[in-house]
């Protein structure tokens, strides 16, 4: 990697470990090998939001042409949301794409996903089922989103009757995240969902 990338990158990661925003927002980067190119970050769902509580794992890739070019990142951690893939965890964010700009840094990638959870941006989706539910059936993606935060990324589980289903599912001989993931794309309908597999 080109020495002008890494001391970016050095300089960043500081930034993110010192800076009080960061610890008050609870997001964090770890780096997971000695060329820099390869780091592991973390957001705190934010407050007020179905993700409260949970904690999103987060994979960054540094391109060698940092910081002319955007990291990649996804999503560790799976989540329900309209602009993150329920199956690969790939993100649709413009900072990350087009929009990305060389004085952007690790620490707004993080706060720019962070904010992404508090506001998504259904029409212009990476994941159509979740935004079609976003959209269609507010309250069911509310609670559906609450309930993957609860089973995937530590925070409080809310609904038995979610999990209920899923254990029926489960006793059929349906692998667990796969049970979640069909009922959750079926709007929980059990009925719906069991005919997917079984029909």
């Amino acid at each position: 990697m080109a020495n002008i990338a890494i001391q970016r990158i050095k300089r960043e990661f500081k930034e993110v470990v010192k800076s009080e925003e960061v610890a008050k927002c609870a997001i964090r980067i770890d780096l997971l090998n000695d060329s820099w190119t390869q780091l592991k970050g973390e957001i705190a769902g934010p407050p007020d939001t179905p993700y409260e509580g949970g904690n999103f794992k987060l994979e960054i890739v540094v391109p060698e042409t940092y910081p002319f070019n955007p990291p990649k990142v996804r999503f560790l951690t799976k989540i329900w949301h309209p602009n993150i893939s329920s199956v690969t965890g790939a993100i649709c964010l413009d900072i990350l794409k087009d929009q990305w700009a060389a004085a952007m840094t690790l620490r707004t990638v993080l706060l720019s996903l962070q904010a992404l959870l508090s506001a998504a941006e259904p029409d212009d989706p990476q994941d159509a089922v979740v935004a079609r539910q976003y959209k269609d059936q507010p309250s069911i993606f509310r609670s559906t989103a609450q309930y993957w935060t609860g089973v995937y990324a530590g925070g409080p589980i809310q609904n038995s009757d979610y999990d209920q289903k899923v254990r029926r599912l489960v006793d059929m001989g349906v692998d667990e995240n796969t049970a979640v993931a069909t009922l959750s794309s079926h709007n929980w309908d059990l009925e719906h969902a069991t005919e997917h597999f079984f029909s």
